[in-house]
């Protein structure tokens, strides 16, 4: 199948959603789970060869962790299958180890296999997740295409099993989406994916779509992400159909009760509107004024009854998909890394960064540093190899940082206090 890398390809740009401090506590818990370098770890020797001896005791002693998560997945307890594929997850999110992986792959891939077919709920979701993770270390290559086409048929029957856990089905979405982006070589598996991933999230009943069950909000915002993520990489061909009639199940989604769905819907119909921008295909409909209609009162909404946190940032994002729809400007934004950044300055750039932080979680810097696929697919060139030097030069004293903090201080003070309720003092 003709890949078309639309992400690779456009401009640079923003990611809206900064990391919670939950991803922070993750990070440092992947650490004690995969190294206790900081533990065991003496004073440094000086010279060079000590410090090489040293990093190569941490590699092995990482390793051995990992092959020991990995034969705990056979285990007999399901705790300690879901406490290795924890710790196996936190590992293959923060660290690039597709050379370790690329050995034991096949293995891994069986044991994933008897955990998503014997396993229950959490086991499944964690197992689907740790799945995607396999593959990104994989990469795009024939081992890659390898596991995803080995583990896809078990996706599609846990995705489309109603009986089955809401968050192993979720997790299956995202697996789906994610290792199909990456790995698909056929254009029927793509289509196949899509069919999937849009049965999910769009019922048989138009009229239904708005009165989901509460509980399926994430499920739906999952399958809608991975089916948005999948349209980037769709051959014009198969696109056009798609914006043809396709697109008129989204607006529906709009009026549902989860605001993460709302916002994904009005964040895929400004992508649908893209694309078609860029096959020169008008997506004009006689809904489409009042689409804008919708979106407008979306922008505004005041409802008391929703949370403040969600009003405001229901707000802020569907005024930027109104801006674009009318006018067609796209709100940038920077996304550092290291010593490097990159710009998110399009929808479809922006969908395949928030589908891969939803991954990658915390360690998405990592490896926009250092792994290849991530890397080939923004259109950053090889990893930069830096000398111990220059990462001395680029690191920020403790009292350059004090200023820093400072002064973001105080602009966040100040922009706070502008939406903030101004209560008359009471004598």
């Amino acid at each position: 199948m003709p890949r078309s890398r639309r992400a690779a390809r456009r401009g640079t740009g923003s990611a809206r959603a900064s990391s919670p401090g939950s991803e922070e506590e993750a990070g440092s818990e992947v650490l004690s789970h995969c190294s206790s370098a900081s533990e065991s770890a003496g004073p440094a020797d000086e010279g060079p060869g000590s410090e090489a001896a040293s990093e190569q005791g941490q590699e092995e002693e990482v390793e051995d962790r990992l092959k020991e998560h990995m034969d705990n997945l056979l285990d007999k307890s399901a705790k300690a299958r879901q406490a290795a594929l924890q710790s196996l997850r936190l590992a293959l999110s923060s660290r690039t180890l597709s050379e370790f992986l690329l050995e034991r792959r096949l293995t891994l891939t069986d044991s994933l296999e008897k955990c998503l077919k014997k396993g229950k709920g959490e086991e499944q979701a964690l197992a689907g997740t740790v799945l995607t993770l396999l593959c990104l270390q994989m990469g795009s290559g024939p081992e890659g295409e390898e596991v995803f086409r080995s583990l896809k048929p078990l996706l599609v029957s846990i995705l489309t099993d109603s009986t089955a856990s809401p968050s192993a089905r979720q997790s299956c979405a995202t697996a789906l989406g994610t290792c199909c982006y990456i790995a698909a070589a056929d254009l029927e598996d793509l289509v196949s994916c899509l069919s999937c991933l849009e049965a999910i999230f769009s019922p048989p009943s138009t009229g239904e779509l708005g009165s989901a069950p509460a509980q399926h909000g994430p499920l739906h915002c999952s399958a809608l992400q991975s089916w948005s993520l999948l349209l980037t990489i769709c051959p014009p061909s198969h696109l056009r159909s798609i914006l043809d009639n396709r697109w008129l199940q989204l607006p529906p989604l709009l009026t549902s009760s989860s605001v993460a769905l709302r916002i994904l819907a009005g964040e895929t119909i400004a992508l649908l509107f893209e694309l078609a921008q860029d096959l020169e295909e008008d997506l004009c409909h006689q809904d489409t004024e009042f689409l804008c209609t919708q979106l407008k009162v979306l922008a505004t909404e005041s409802n008391k009854y929703r949370a403040k946190t969600d009003r405001r940032r229901q707000r802020s994002i569907f005024r930027d998909i109104l801006r674009f729809i009318e006018s067609g400007e796209y709100q940038e934004e920077t996304i550092r890394f290291g010593l490097e950044c990159m710009y998110l300055d399009s929808w479809a750039r922006q969908r395949t960064y928030q589908a891969f932080k939803e991954v990658l979680g915390s360690g998405i810097h990592h490896h926009l540093q250092n792994n290849e696929l991530l890397r080939e697919i923004f259109g950053l060139g090889p990893p930069l190899v830096l000398d111990a030097a220059a990462l001395k030069a680029c690191k920020v004293s403790r009292f350059e940082k004090h200023l820093y903090n400072s002064a973001a201080f105080k602009a966040r003070t100040k922009a706070r206090s502008r939406v903030r309720d101004k209560r008359a003092d009471v004598l």
